[in-house]
């Protein structure tokens, strides 16, 4: 059982201007989402972070509502919540792989994403994960998305004219532009 493996947990990033992170969960499993928002609220918050949480009607939705949350608002990073458990039919592997399509596309555009949605065989293995004095899940995911930022303020103003850009960046470099002077 991976329970009885050791694994290495990075250090929690720290950051000199808080951090905004968006929880999206998908509360089908109510009391296994309730966990994992649990668990990423209290690692925001030991950051000095802050966050808010939308919930969307199931997973493949989740990506859905990240994308549109960059594109309208201000957030930092983004957690992504929800749970998985295989069924009788092949829609279990349809919504398990099109939500982390989804939230890899996202992240490689360069959002900041912690992917928390659990992919599970049965209640049991949701449970153990999602519970906060267990595997916790949900602060795992939210970890990642602090790494991810954390590493994009370190790395920010190497990205200009550097790889591709999304539309967001691109308005953000000619914005800083306008508004700069040269000696």
């Amino acid at each position: 059982m991976a329970a009885s493996i050791q694994h290495h947990i990075l250090e929690r990033p720290s950051f000199d201007k808080p951090v905004k992170v968006l929880i999206v969960v998908a509360p089908y499993y109510k009391d296994i989402a309730d966990a994992m928002v649990a668990g990423a609220k209290a690692e925001i918050e030991a950051v000095g972070g802050t966050h808010e949480v939308i919930e969307v009607p199931g997973a493949l939705e989740v990506p859905t509502a990240i994308g549109m949350a960059e594109r309208l608002s201000n957030y930092d990073g983004y957690v992504a919540l929800g749970c998985v458990i295989r069924g009788e039919t092949t829609h279990y592997d349809t919504v398990c792989n099109d939500s982390s399509r989804g939230i890899t596309l996202l992240g490689l555009q360069g959002l900041c994403i912690g992917n928390g949605i659990l992919t599970v065989e049965n209640y049991e293995q949701a449970r153990v994960r999602a519970e906060v004095d267990e595997m916790n899940k949900g602060g795992g995911a939210a970890a990642a998305a602090l790494h991810l930022i954390a590493l994009g303020r370190k790395w920010g103003a190497s990205r200009k004219g550097v790889g591709f850009m999304t539309q967001r960046d691109e308005f953000q470099i000619a914005s800083d532009a306008k508004g700069s002077t040269t000696a």
